[in-house]
Formats: C-alpha cells, sequence, structure tokens
C-alpha cells in the first residue's frame, strides 16, 4: 500500500447548523490507538457519509457516536451534542441512545413478530396505547420501504423475513423511537439494489427530520445521497468537505487516489 503523509489533512466545518461534533476523538483497543484525533462537525438535517478502505476506523469512529465502543473500548476527546460532551462517564449511555439511533451492517431482528420488534422500546419507555403503537408502527415500517411487503403480516416472527426486508426492519425500529440523529454501519449491504434505491430514496426523505451519518464502502452510493463525505485512512480523518468537493476535487492526494480507484 502506497504511504500518504497522514498529518495532511482537510478538514471543514459546515456552515449550516450542526448536530453532532468530535473534538480530536480518540479510540484506543488495549494498547492499539484505532482512532487518532477525529474533529468532524455534522450538519443538522443532513447526510453524511464516512468512507475509506476497510480497517480504516469508520465504523469504530460511528460507534463511539452513541457509546456503542464503551464495553471494548477506550474512547477520549469530546462528542457534543445539544451543548453537552455525552462522551462523560456521568451521562446515561441509555438516554443519548434514545436521541441518537443505530443500524448495524448485519441485521439483528428480535425473536418476535414484526409489531413487537417495532414496538418493543417504546413499550420499554412507558408508551402503552395501542392507537399511538399502531400508528408508530405503520409509519415507521412506511418511511423504511417495508409496509407494502408486510403489512397483512405484522403478527408473523421478524425471523422469517429475508436479509433484506430485516435490515429495512431494523431502519424501521430505530426510526420507531424517533431519534434526533441516525447512525447507519453499512445498511445497504444485504439489499438487492431495488431495495437499495428505495432504503436511499428513504434517507432522503428522513433529513427533514433527523440527521444521518452513515458508513458506506459504496462511494456511488455517498455520491448519490450524502451533502458532506467523510474519508478515513488508517485511523485519521483526511479529508472532509462537501461530497461533490470530495469526489470531484480533492484537496489531499490520498483522498483522490481513493476515490478514482488508484488506491493500496
Amino acid at each position: 500500500m502506497q504511504s500518504y503523509n497522514l498529518n495532511e489533512t482537510h478538514i471543514v466545518t459546515p456552515d449550516e447548523e450542526i448536530a453532532l461534533s468530535t473534538h480530536q476523538l480518540q479510540v484506543f483497543y488495549g494498547s492499539n490507538h484505532s482512532m487518532t484525533d477525529a474533529s468532524l462537525s455534522f450538519p443538522r438535517f443532513q447526510i453524511t457519509a464516512l468512507i475509506g478502505a476497510s480497517g480504516s476506523g469508520k465504523s469504530t469512529y460511528l460507534r463511539s457516536l452513541n457509546r456503542m465502543n464503551d464495553r471494548i473500548a477506550t474512547v477520549k476527546g469530546e462528542i457534543m451534542y445539544r451543548h453537552t460532551d455525552i462522551n462523560s462517564r456521568k451521562v446515561n449511555v441509555f438516554e443519548v441512545r434514545k436521541h441518537i439511533g443505530m443500524v448495524f451492517q448485519k441485521p439483528n431482528p428480535f425473536a418476535k413478530s414484526i409489531y413487537d420488534n417495532i414496538t418493543f422500546a417504546l413499550k420499554a419507555a412507558g408508551l402503552t396505547n395501542k392507537k399511538v403503537l399502531d400508528d408508530r408502527v405503520e409509519s415507521s415500517l412506511k418511511e423504511a420501504a417495508l409496509w407494502d411487503e408486510v403489512k397483512d403480516d405484522l403478527h408473523k416472527s421478524a425471523l422469517s423475513l429475508s436479509g433484506g426486508q430485516q435490515q429495512r426492519l431494523c431502519i424501521a425500529r430505530a426510526i420507531a423511537m424517533q431519534p434526533d440523529i441516525l447512525l447507519l454501519d453499512e445498511p445497504a449491504s444485504a439489499l438487492d439494489p431495488i431495495s437499495t434505491a428505495k432504503l436511499e430514496m428513504t434517507l432522503k426523505n428522513l433529513t427533514e427530520k433527523y440527521t444521518i451519518i452513515i458508513v458506506t464502502h459504496n462511494m456511488q452510493q455517498a455520491s448519490r445521497i450524502s451533502t458532506y463525505t467523510a474519508f478515513f485512512h488508517l485511523g485519521h480523518v483526511i479529508e472532509y468537505d462537501k461530497t461533490e468537493t470530495i469526489f470531484q476535487t480533492p484537496q489531499i492526494q490520498a483522498t483522490r487516489d481513493y476515490v478514482t480507484g488508484h488506491f493500496g
């Protein structure tokens, strides 16, 4: 692999209202310094894509944003959300995750019905009104482009769905909590092209209400749906700018090589 100057970076701060930002975020797995000084600001009601080769740190970074790394890594630095450093040990992690939802690469539906998957966290949070729960199930499944496929089978096991349907169910489950920010780690990796197109359209529509940060290996997907893109390499954020700038006129050689296929 070609060697790049990891101190050569180009990081912009968006002019828009910021929903979430990190300041000198560092992640350690034991003595392994996996993420170094990641300082990024994410604009509200936009989609930001995180791109980079496997092992570049983008999923590690994403998981840190709602404290998913707490039990397996040491995360240092600030994660600022609503004027609060949510990386502080004083912050209630479960409250954080009500506001910052997450969908993983591998679908992980509960061994329950489709309906109960959507309502599980809602009921745990104290929501018991059946009409409200029914409405939330329908709206969430519609937003995840799954309603038409499952509306007559809501009490069928979620595990009987296809892999792609299970992933869209997991997205619906996250949406049902009405988070402020939605984190997605390769959400389309299990989907066919038609379902991926539905998902991308859904994510664009969701920016009316949510801020979305998505890890993707699919650079065409990043260019289609995101407003900003961050390029990660060996645990460093090398470049962060408007998506069209990253793909058309990147400022850093490593970014240029990656988006043009001359990387590695």
